[in-house]
């Protein structure tokens, strides 16, 4: 039965801090407040996940995690091209934006992330370690580099200052990935 308890208090904990963050910023959620707003036990974060930034780490993986799993997972068995695995990231970014609730979650992680808040993520596809080997003909060095700022200006034009209130626009979206996929496609530089 503890077990069953613990993971109703985990979950309490990650619905509250879903509706605070989702109408204030990352720096006005307070750990308490998160366990007041769940009805929990003012430690309940800390004996749960650690810290706030492990708490929205485990919130984002829990809420997004699962748009790109599936998609992930199969242009990777199949060993697609840089091209298949941009789409593969890019397309759960431009349903997200299509509704405003997941518009709210793009603005979370675009704060989050590119804030670099400390977290260890969980899931494998929010691992910069399992980026760098799908691009065999880079450096390790290199690879994880590329993936950074391919992440980062994903997550920019999504999540951004400004963006959380409009959709981009198809040519945009487009012009994006273009973008992405010539920046992860270009030799290594000598």
């Amino acid at each position: 039965m503890p077990d069953r308890i613990s993971l109703d208090t985990r979950e309490r904990l990650l619905a509250a801090a879903e509706r605070l963050l989702l109408t204030r910023s990352y720096d006005e959620v307070s750990v308490r407040g998160v366990c007041t707003e769940a009805g929990a036990n003012p430690a309940a974060v800390h004996y749960h996940f650690g810290s706030k930034d492990a708490l929205v780490g485990a919130l984002l993986e829990d809420r997004l995690g699962p748009l790109w799993a599936e998609r992930l997972a199969a242009v990777t068995t199949e060993r697609a091209g840089v091209p298949a695995l941009v789409d593969a990231v890019i397309e759960p970014f431009v349903e997200l934006a299509g509704d405003p609730i997941g518009r709210l979650h793009l603005r979370l992680l675009a704060g989050f992330v590119l804030g670099r808040h400390a977290t260890t993520w969980q899931q494998p596809w929010f691992r910069m370690a399992s980026w760098v080997p799908l691009l065999p003909e880079l450096s390790k060095q290199e690879s994880r580099r590329r993936w950074q700022l391919a992440f980062d200006l994903i997550i920019m034009r999504f999540g951004g200052a400004g963006t959380a209130e409009r959709e981009l626009s198809e040519h945009a979206v487009e012009s994006l990935k273009a973008f992405v996929i010539a920046g992860l496609s270009a030799p290594e530089r000598e």
